[in-house]
């Protein structure tokens, strides 16, 4: 690397690998890559098994590996295209829209690979590791420099200019190599993971469909053994108290008792990190009609429809909110109406109830 100025800010992180000592030094990305350019300005058509093409949206969310599920090639004559051809090591960055800041690190196991005009490719130089400096695109401080720089009069965007004025801590070579490795190691263990949990989800899925009965049937495709019984059908209120939250608006305040709407349930449970406050006067009023308890069900009935949940806390109001409490004769826990309510039987009902109409919505008697 290049001799630094001695009036360059240095840093060291508070955990590091042994054998390090040596201070940090504060770069610009646009002083460990040797160009930015943009992509290709090319559509997409179906993939002709060797020429891949990667746009924003082939960029996994979550893991930020290239998603190989929808394959696609560039529409575009490929022989003066050399330039587009990503090279171990370069990094992708979005450059417009709400995926402004997501980036991708190429790999040679992705195969031949030409990337897209929203994307930005940064080249990073020989004795700099593109791994370490890729996992930096991934911490919280890239995270507040997009959102800085990306402010727009229209829709956000950064340009190649602007990434490259973002600050990185760098330690030397074999130190970058060695947190670049632990962290690609940790990455491809969490893919690899990610698979897993896949998997077991689309298993999930499908006992879900043969564990409970289908539409007119008496029992369902698949059961445990020593049940033989046929399964009745009953309404949800014969076992089970069914109200719902507020239908006002209150005032909210910056401090004071959460309020859960639709928004904050997903497939994974309840989200807190998106939620209004109530002051005390208003969360005790709306608890007289509808106080949630520790194993009650939650579920949407305006705008997004579904998503139950099981509660493990009582420390909030509802709105717009189905919610479900086990009756003190109920013969059927929560825990099982959860399954059945996450059932394909169940969100056909759903669909059908909502069939037509703009604001979807779906009352409780």
């Amino acid at each position: 690397m290049a001799k630094i100025d001695d009036s360059v800010k240095k840093k060291v992180p508070e955990l590091r690998f042994p054998g390090f000592t040596d201070d940090w030094e504060e770069r610009k990305l646009g002083d460990l890559a040797t160009s930015f350019e943009y992509g290709l300005n090319a559509s997409a058509k179906s993939f002709d098994g060797t020429h891949k093409y990667i746009r924003i949206t082939d960029i996994d969310d979550s893991s930020r590996k290239f998603n190989s599920q929808s394959l696609t090639s560039p529409d575009i004559d490929l022989s003066s295209a050399d330039n587009y051809k990503l090279k171990n090591g370069d990094i992708l960055f979005a450059r417009t829209g709400a995926s402004v800041g997501k980036s991708y690190i190429y790999a040679d196991s992705d195969g031949l690979v030409y990337y897209a005009g929203f994307l930005i490719r940064a080249r990073i130089k020989s004795g700099v590791d593109s791994n370490f400096v890729f996992q930096h695109t991934l911490t919280s401080s890239y995270e507040n420099f997009i959102r800085v720089t990306s402010q727009r009069s229209g829709q956000p965007g950064v340009n190649a200019k602007e990434y490259s004025t973002f600050e990185i801590s760098v330690p030397s070579y074999e130190e970058q190599r060695k947190i670049g490795s632990f962290f690609k190691q940790l990455d491809d263990t969490i893919t690899l993971h990610q698979r897993k949990i896949d998997l077991l989800k689309e298993q999930k899925k499908g006992y879900l469909q043969k564990m409970f009965p289908k539409n007119g049937a008496k029992v369902p495709e698949l059961r445990f053994e020593g049940f033989a019984d046929d399964w009745e059908q009953r309404k949800l209120g014969e076992f089970s108290d069914v109200r719902d939250g507020t239908h006002a608006s209150p005032k909210y305040v910056s401090q004071g008792h959460p309020m859960v709407t639709s928004k904050n349930l997903t497939h994974s449970g309840l989200d807190m990190t998106d939620v209004s406050f109530l002051t005390d006067e208003d969360f005790n009023e709306i608890n007289k009609r509808s106080k949630v308890s520790i194993g009650d069900i939650l579920f949407g009935m305006i705008g997004t429809i579904g998503n139950p949940v099981i509660v493990d806390r009582d420390d909030f109001a509802i709105k717009n909110v189905a919610l479900i409490k086990e009756k003190t004769s109920n013969p059927i826990t929560n825990k099982w109406l959860l399954q059945y309510l996450k059932s394909p039987s169940f969100n056909r009902f759903i669909q059908k109830e909502n069939a037509g109409g703009t604001q979807k919505f779906i009352a409780l008697g």
